[in-house]
């Protein structure tokens, strides 16, 4: 009787495509509140040679080649462009910068590349790092010829920074967190910081709990819970600390937020689809998340520090669920 041999696993062969214009502005308004490159510097090379390793880690197989979709003024490349271009192993693809700063010709650019690699069987698997839903394209023309396609992403501060459709066009969805961003990014030391600038006044930014209790604690070890005194030699001065700060989001913009968005399902969703989650009160995880980044986008800022504020979301999306189908409901803690 022959024998034959066990097949040899099937090794993906890979190419990564990196909408440059998506990283810098995403991980930009993650680490400074701007996506403005005039306000960071970027170290363009090692962030290139870490992202072909952590998709080395996630895909067994074999890199072709990075892609790096960049934009120049008429496209001429610039001096950190022209050091790109002559890393091995990486292709630079630029569109033209327009005169409001704004890249033109790349989505073009990337859908061409992909679909040119899949129809010649060149890769098997494309890890793809933008947000636009310009890719759709890009990424139906890959797997239509069979060509797995992962999407990465840039942790956003709040909400989302990915179109909702490129989402769920893609085989895998992985996020680049602001830990593994921050080595490679910079603040420009001409940039001028919102969260100190006069005219522009402080952040927004609720303070977090070990912050404004710890500031708590100093006053009231140092005078008893008032205002610090200076000793001036004469009549002692009080010292105006101005009014302490709000400790995380408005409960009252939270539920409120929460009923927008229960509405929102129940008028696109239909009757049926928000039927199969009831009694409730726990939500399956991946409708918690869309829950938890809708809202996020309705307030303008993030709830992910604050897990009483997740409750309080998520209790007023199952009391507007429950009051349309007229059902006593049960306060959620999931």
């Amino acid at each position: 009787m022959t024998e034959f041999a066990a097949p040899l696993p099937i090794l993906a062969r890979y190419a990564v495509m990196v909408d440059v214009g998506y990283i810098y502005a995403a991980a930009g308004e993650l680490l400074f509140g701007s996506s403005s490159r005039r306000d960071f510097r970027v170290d363009a090379v090692p962030l290139i040679q870490v992202i072909t390793k952590h998709a080395d880690d996630l895909i067994r197989g074999e890199l072709l080649r990075v892609y790096w979709y960049d934009a120049a003024r008429d496209r001429v490349p610039t001096i950190d462009q022209r050091v790109i271009a002559q890393m091995p192993w990486v292709k630079l693809r630029l569109g033209n910068l327009n005169a409001r700063g704004q890249q033109k010709g790349v989505d073009a650019q990337i859908r061409a590349d992909m679909e040119a690699l899949a129809r010649h069987r060149a890769i098997t698997d494309s890890v793809l790092i933008a947000g636009d839903e310009d890719m759709v394209p890009a990424v139906e023309a890959a797997q239509a010829f069979g060509v797995r396609v992962h999407l990465w992403g840039i942790e956003p501060p709040y909400g989302t920074n990915q179109a909702e459709r490129l989402v769920w066009e893609s085989d895998t969805v992985d996020v680049l967190e602001g830990t593994f961003l921050r080595p490679y990014f910079a603040k420009n030391p001409t940039a001028v910081d919102p969260r100190s600038d006069p005219v522009l006044g402080p952040s927004p930014t609720a303070p977090t709990p070990s912050q404004l209790f710890g500031e708590r604690h100093a006053r009231s070890t140092r005078t008893g819970g008032f205002p610090a005194i200076r000793d001036t030699g004469s009549f002692p001065a009080i010292r105006d600390t101005g009014p302490m700060p709000r400790l995380g989001p408005d409960r009252t913009r939270v539920e409120e937020a929460g009923e927008h968005v229960a509405q929102k399902w129940i008028l696109t969703r239909g009757r049926d689809n928000i039927r199969d989650l009831l009694p409730g009160p726990i939500l399956p995880p991946v409708i918690d998340k869309e829950l938890l980044v809708d809202a996020e986008k309705e307030l303008g800022l993030s709830l992910r520090p604050y897990q009483e504020a997740r409750e309080w979301l998520r209790d007023a999306f199952w009391e507007r669920v429950h009051r349309e189908f007229g059902i006593s409901i049960g306060k959620s803690r999931g």
